[in-house]
């Protein structure tokens, strides 16, 4: 067996008991073969875990070789931005729906397993975003984000109007329901939904999607994954920044939101044989007869 993971952590969907059997046939595959095993503490509470040691988050990000998040993509999101100071690795096995990260398998998790502590497994390196909230000079709110960072109005459905800088320079005003900068990963969430361009997870660049622009000319831009990102709030009744679609933060007129890359990565491990061409295929049911 491949010494490279030793101690494994177990996360689970949150307010899903019903995933515990699943989670708990795991625990006793993995520790028949010699591995530390710590669940997260909101499973543990979750499932009744009281046989394992329990760990929050950011322990589990200095004690755990390897992260396994039996749950939907929407809780891997969650876990990758508390993870993504401590550049975990991550194998997601599906327990949602669509599962384009979560894409192990309840009915293979053994066989995948197996192979992925002998060592025979892909992996990508995933950056996050690293995002903050200027207001009259001072930064007073941070987030990262694995899919999205998205500026958009809120509840009064009035368009906001704002202007966006890449590396300083001006790149265009707009007025629109919001804008959308989105990772790789992200490029088939929010930002498909609106028009933009899937991007490959092993690009480094981010997207830049309008989302319903007042004019038509303003396109979906991808660029490099070095730059930064700077939009200012011109004009809005109500405008709201989204982390994920998970965090959120309200923003006021003249503020400004400030999108850079993470410095560490987060490792997502496939089985061998895995392609995200087959993913996408298979997710986005292409070539399908009607």
């Amino acid at each position: 067996m491949n010494n490279e993971f030793r101690t494994i952590a177990l996360v689970g969907r949150y307010n899903s008991p019903e995933i515990g059997d699943s989670l708990f046939r795991l625990a006793d595959f993995l520790e028949k073969r010699g591995l530390e095993v710590i669940v997260e503490s909101g499973t543990a509470t979750n499932v009744g875990a009281t046989a394992y040691p329990v760990a929050t988050l950011d322990e589990i990000g200095t004690r755990a070789d390897l992260v396994v998040v039996m749950a939907g993509d929407g809780t891997l999101l969650n876990i990758a931005r508390s993870l993504a100071p401590y550049g975990a690795s991550l194998v997601g096995i599906n327990q949602g729906r669509l599962g384009f990260l979560t894409d192990v398998s309840v009915d293979t998790m053994f066989s995948t397993m197996e192979e992925i502590l002998a060592g025979e497994y892909t992996f990508e390196d995933r950056f996050l975003l690293d995002t903050s909230v200027r207001r009259q000079g001072q930064d007073i709110f941070k987030s990262y984000a694995f899919n999205d960072v998205v500026v958009s109005k809120g509840v009064t459905a009035r368009i906001i109007e704002l202007e966006v800088f890449i590396d300083g320079q001006f790149v265009y005003s707009q007025r629109s329901d919001g804008l959308i900068v989105a990772t790789p990963t992200g490029s088939t969430a929010y930002a498909l939904s609106s028009g933009g361009p899937i991007l490959h997870p092993t690009l480094e660049a981010f997207v830049l999607v309008p989302i319903c622009p007042h004019t038509l000319s303003n396109r979906p831009i991808a660029v490099n994954s070095e730059s930064t990102v700077e939009i200012l709030l011109l004009h809005a009744d109500d405008a709201v920044v989204h982390f994920d679609g998970q965090r959120h933060f309200s923003l006021d007129v003249n503020d400004w939101v400030i999108v850079r890359r993470t410095k560490n990565h987060i490792k997502l491990l496939h089985p061998l044989g895995h392609s995200y061409y087959d993913t996408l295929r298979q997710k986005l049911h292409w070539g399908e007869k009607l």
